[in-house]
């Protein structure tokens, strides 16, 4: 899978917290197992989170 790259400008008023969602289309993603799938997020290189997907065997 190809790296995601951009750029996001999120600005809070004065002291107040900002928050911004994001969301990805993932197409021709072919998992061929079960189990657990992990997407990790990197921000500046740097591993901030991991998001887990788990697949049920059908």
């Amino acid at each position: 899978m190809e790296t995601i790259n951009g750029n996001v400008d999120v600005k809070g008023v004065g002291n107040a917290s900002a928050v911004s969602h994001l969301v990805f289309s993932i197409t021709n993603l072919h998992i061929k197992t079960h189990g657990l799938v992990n997407f990790v997020l990197f921000i500046d290189d740097k591993e901030v989170d991991s998001i887990p997907l788990y697949i049920r065997k059908g």
